[in-house]
């Protein structure tokens, strides 16, 4: 949202003229259910490095069956409604869309906490929700491996977790001990017309060394911030993302090989090497005497001025896109109520 619209051509397609929309599923010039069942339907919007849903599918043990059996009726009838389906392997639809329950998020990953957060596994509403998910499994599998398949999900999902903080506990040290370069300051603002750190979400930190005010929050940025901050963003939104898409799929190479814990061994490697580096830097400067300043190209340039932070802080002084738009809906983290999701 903060780039220029050139820029973001796949974001809009799907989060504005596709979204929430009978044709994303059912093709506008095809209005026909036989084509909106098959798992490539899914396909146009669900791909990519931060919702790895498509290639986490297509590899996996579920997808390879249904490639090499679709254009069999006898195995594949989409003729059936989904709640008469029998196939010999699941389709997108098949689970995501239980039964053709147009509410795509009571079996999805996010909503069930399966994924990039440790929710407390024992609490009533994710038992629910995981039983929920394990009543699609034994369609074709037993209920004990299909609650083996959610536990060795745990399980990636909580190693990526130590991955992540301790890479990100390195980039957070460099901040306070203010070694980072540039510093947030030291940028243009970021999208929401702020001078926060990227990875201060959730206002979880406290302190001026964050930027800000208590109970602000950051807001991640995938360009101009350091490459510290960005090996960060796409350590947990990219690799962590492919493990848990991978694990969640039946992909477990993808969720090893293709920039899973494999690419965020790599990332935890290159922060710590920016963070020596940065450190060894410092003391040098500081045992000369020089007192760097970061460079303008920071802060300013001719695509950098086309971004929402900089619009705002020119035509809206002492504003920020919150003040302007006080409920977003947009912004709106709650998405649908626990007891429908």
């Amino acid at each position: 949202i903060e780039r220029p619209p050139g820029d973001t051509a796949g974001c809009t397609f799907c989060h504005t003229s596709s979204e929430e929309r009978c044709s994303t599923c059912h093709q506008r010039h095809q209005f026909d259910p036989k084509v909106a069942r098959r798992a490539e339907q899914c396909k146009t919007c669900h791909w990519g490095k931060d919702h790895r849903d498509w290639e986490a599918y297509d590899i996996g043990l579920h997808g390879v069956v249904y490639q090499v059996n679709k254009w069999k009726p006898e195995q594949f009838d989409f003729s059936k409604k989904l709640s008469d389906a029998d196939y010999v392997g699941p389709t997108c639809q098949y689970c995501h869309v239980r039964g053709g329950h147009h509410n795509v998020q009571r079996f999805g990953t996010v909503y069930t906490s399966m994924g990039m957060s440790m929710a407390d596994r024992g609490a009533p509403i994710w038992n629910e929700k995981r039983d929920r998910w394990v009543s699609v499994c034994d369609d074709c599998h037993s209920q004990r491996f299909a609650r083996e398949q959610l536990q060795a999900l745990d399980e990636a999902v909580k190693d990526a977790g130590l991955k992540y903080r301790e890479t990100f506990k390195v980039a957070e040290d460099l901040l306070v001990d203010g070694v980072l370069d540039p510093m947030p300051k030291d940028l243009c603002p970021d999208w929401s017309g702020q001078h926060l750190w990227s990875l201060k979400i959730g206002a979880y930190h406290d302190g001026e060394a964050y930027g800000g005010k208590t109970g602000e929050s950051g807001e991640f940025r995938m360009s101009n911030c350091t490459d510290v901050e960005r090996l960060c963003l796409e350590s947990v939104g990219h690799f962590q993302t492919y493990i848990y898409k991978g694990m969640a799929h039946g992909s477990w190479n993808d969720a090893t090989y293709s920039d899973g814990s494999f690419g965020m061994d790599r990332w935890l490697v290159n922060v710590k090497q920016n963070a020596s580096r940065a450190r060894r830097l410092a003391t040098l400067e500081k045992k000369v005497g020089i007192t760097w300043q970061p460079e303008e190209f920071w802060k300013t340039g001719e695509w950098l001025d086309e971004l929402t932070g900089p619009y705002i802080v020119k035509n809206h002084p002492g504003k920020t896109i919150f003040d302007l738009c006080p409920d977003p809906g947009w912004l709106d983290t709650h998405h649908a109520p626990a007891e429908e999701v």
